[in-house]
């Protein structure tokens, strides 16, 4: 059974820093491409960062600049969203999983793979 952990979340304060991870067990993500999602009370689940198999990278214009997103070379099961900068509206509770495709602009589509995990906590706050 497939289950994907994330964690590294917290309370940082405004141009602060976290590293999310997500570890999965079950699948190894070197045979996925993978995202993290962001989910804002009252708002819809939405992709942040994207990386495919080639590893090629792609983020929402709102984290452009800010966020990164890497497989671990030697836990093929892990990956990390590494995020500087922060701000207010990032503020979320971020899930990682394995979209069902991309479009040409590597944009997720809709529809994911695998089962959500609980996600972890992200709140910019002073």
């Amino acid at each position: 059974q497939v289950q994907l952990v994330e964690s590294g979340g917290g309370l940082v304060q405004p141009g602060g820093s976290l590293r999310l991870s997500c570890v999965a067990s079950g699948i190894t993500f070197s045979s996925y491409t993978v995202a993290w999602y962001r989910q804002i009370p009252g708002k819809k689940r939405d992709w942040v960062a994207i990386i495919t198999l080639g590893d090629t990278t792609n983020y929402a214009d709102s984290v452009k600049g800010r966020f990164t997103i890497s497989r671990d070379r030697l836990a093929s099961n892990t990956i990390y969203l590494q995020m500087n900068d922060l701000k207010p509206e990032d503020t979320g509770v971020y899930y990682c999983n394995a979209p069902r495709g991309y479009r040409t602009d590597f944009v997720p589509v809709v529809g994911e793979l695998l089962g959500w995990g609980q996600g972890t906590q992200v709140t910019v706050s002073s």
